[in-house]
């Protein structure tokens, strides 16, 4: 088959009985499941989920949900971080004996800031297959009606909670040129937009919440303004944020430096924070250096 021809309705995974049934090969099947909008999931999707022998599941409350909207009733088994240790060796186990297994997470596609790489890796390294069914992606939905460059782009997942250590994570994308991803909560955004702002320059963001949901919104703007609404009206819900590709140098003045001098000095000293924002801020480390000395002896 040419790379320009079609993929039949059947894949080498998937075969037909002559009843009509299909039949799936063994192996793990990834599967990405709706986001909000339960119409969102795919026919091939609500075929393993029905012809498998078994559903691993990060919430099995959450999935029972889609599960009988469609009326599968494929018995669930919790899958999730803190069970790890206990259902790779059962997973193995029933990959093992020829079992099809079928994994989803919470919502959207697995693995992507959820549990599932150390279950794939395992998988992989018995030589059991892992095939994926792609579908709704909550950070892919958010770019394409973002309004922000799409031919690069990274998704960050969340950023840490902590202000130092947001910074310091926003410090090593600064000079990504793409539109940067994350995730976010509602109580956090404000203070994430503010980081942003002083760590990667006021550009233009994206933010986008409850997607494919009922109270589905899109919010565009610098991420000045982005902080004003957020403030004004907070938004709640499942949250993505986007922002733009740099443009240009970063440059900090004087009063950027010191504001930032001042939230680091403390954890970090002076010769590790001025390091760290003089690679932020575009200014020569001695000049940062010196100014952080300046404001100890000040202080």
């Amino acid at each position: 088959m040419s790379e320009s021809e079609p993929i039949s309705p059947t894949s080498a995974s998937q075969s037909f009985l002559a009843s009509g049934e299909s039949f799936f090969s063994p192996g793990l099947y990834v599967v990405a499941t709706p986001i909000g909008n339960l119409r969102d999931i795919t026919l091939r999707a609500l075929d393993v989920l029905r012809s498998a022998d078994r559903i691993l599941a990060e919430d099995t409350r959450q999935t029972r949900k889609l599960l009988s909207a469609y009326d599968i009733d494929t018995p669930l088994t919790a899958y999730h971080d803190h069970n790890v240790a206990k259902m790779l060796p059962k997973v193995m186990d029933w990959l093992s004996s020829g079992e099809v297994i079928a994994q989803v997470s919470d919502a959207g596609t697995p693995l992507v800031s959820d549990p599932g790489f150390k279950l794939v890796r395992a998988v992989i390294e018995q030589g059991h297959n892992v095939i994926p069914l792609p579908g709704a992606s909550a950070p892919l939905a958010a770019l394409v009606a973002a309004g922000l460059p799409t031919d690069r782009f990274l998704f960050e997942g969340f950023l840490p909670s902590k202000t130092t250590a947001r910074k310091t994570a926003l410090g090593e994308l600064s000079n990504i040129k793409a539109s940067l991803i994350f995730f976010e909560s509602g109580h956090r955004v404000f203070d994430s937009l503010s980081d942003m702002q002083t760590v990667l320059g006021d550009r233009p963001a994206v933010i986008a919440r409850e997607l494919t949901k009922k109270y589905e919104e899109i919010r565009r703007g610098r991420l000045s303004e982005l902080m004003v609404s957020v403030k004004d009206d907070p938004p709640r819900g499942e949250i993505v944020v986007l922002v733009a590709p740099p443009q240009g140098e970063a440059h900090w003045d004087e009063k950027a430096v010191d504001e930032e001098l001042k939230v680091r000095l403390p954890e970090l000293g002076a010769k590790r924070a001025s390091a760290e924002i003089a690679e932020l801020s575009g200014w020569a480390k001695r000049d940062v250096y010196q100014r952080a000395l300046k404001l100890k002896s000040d202080g």
